[in-house]
């Protein structure tokens, strides 16, 4: 069974909710156990799918020691299939849902599909940079204990240009069972994150409740609960844009309300996570999104971006805040 979780409902309610990781089944008996499994779900991004494939398959080792299967969410505006037949020739599997579920629950689609030790979630508009696989695997190997995995991201935008470099996880330079630096800012970007699949047997998959977040979570369930190291070297490219999961939440703050959900998780499971500490954080997230959105001329999402700031700071401080604006035109 999966150690619960126990989380804290609003602030007014004291009582504690115990959320349970989703459960992760062995991989049966019999069954052949790559070294890898490089599992990518996809959903409406066909367009990215081909340079994520090539990205794998250029470092390829075989079958016999890596499984490779791309997990469709019901895609409708694109199609998957024909991006897998074409470049996969065969070597890639295929995997089309019943229904549209989300990314978390594809994620944990993803982990229930897997057959190998080492599981790589990959998303279908990422892609690997050379080497990625060989670095870990002679980490995994150096570091048994090691549950988990992180190497640097260069982000890219929509036609691939460098954006900026993902931050260096000093703290997990050494195997650590620390998570604390992690629980304010996340500089973890989930193509470059690998996991044993036996620490999701263990520790369960990602929570479906968070929408946005689940991953963040993940990756701090997978370091206290198990040990987590670092490759200090760019190996991955994750591709952020307006149009993907990242951008249409933040139109909303539905990305922000969500990190006030994971604050809760954090709270009721960490004794030293401070809770006003990261809704300060959350809030100056929340004035970032909204001047972005300002300056874009988007008055909707400057509009849900501002409420969800209001509603978290002061009203001293955002009289102060309004002042200093004034004064400054």
């Amino acid at each position: 069974m999966n150690p619960p979780l126990a989380t804290q409902n609003h602030p007014a309610d004291q009582s504690k909710v115990i959320v349970s990781p989703p459960h992760i089944d062995p991989v049966p008996e019999g069954v052949h156990r790559p070294l890898w499994s490089v599992m990518i779900p996809t959903f409406n991004c066909a367009k990215y799918l081909r340079q994520t494939l090539e990205s794998v398959l250029a470092q390829d080792p075989g079958p016999d020691q890596m499984q490779i299967e791309v997990v469709d969410d019901c895609s409708t505006r694109d199609n998957p299939e024909e991006v897998v037949r074409e470049i996969g020739k065969g070597r890639v599997a295929f995997y089309r849902k019943p229904k549209n579920e989300g990314a978390t629950a594809n994620f944990n689609t993803c982990i229930h599909r897997s057959r190998g030790l080492l599981v790589h979630i990959l998303h279908g508009d990422d892609y690997v940079l050379p080497e990625f696989y060989e670095k870990i695997s002679n980490k995994a190997k150096s570091h048994p204990e090691a549950s988990s995995f992180f190497v640097r991201c260069q982000i890219v935008d929509d036609f691939g240009e460098l954006d900026r470099i993902s931050g260096r996880l000093a703290q997990l330079a050494k195997p650590s069972s620390s998570p604390d630096n992690l629980f304010y800012c996340n500089e973890i970007r989930t193509p470059g994150v690998v996991i044993r699949r036996c620490f999701y047997e263990k520790g369960g998959g990602f929570l479906p409740r968070l929408v946005h977040s689940a991953d963040w979570e993940m990756w701090v369930r997978a370091i206290g609960l198990g040990t987590g190291v670092s490759i200090n070297e760019l190996l991955a490219a994750y591709r952020e844009f307006p149009n993907n999961d990242t951008g249409r939440l933040a139109r909303t703050a539905e990305n922000l309300r969500d990190y006030l959900r994971l604050g809760e998780i954090f709270e009721s499971n960490f004794a030293d996570f401070n809770p006003g500490r990261f809704r300060a954080m959350v809030a100056i997230s929340a004035k970032q999104q909204e001047m972005n959105f300002a300056n874009k001329g988007d008055s909707e999402a400057t509009s849900a971006n501002y409420k969800l700031w209001s509603e978290l700071t002061p009203w001293t401080w955002q009289i102060w805040t309004r002042l200093r604006q004034l004064s400054a035109r």
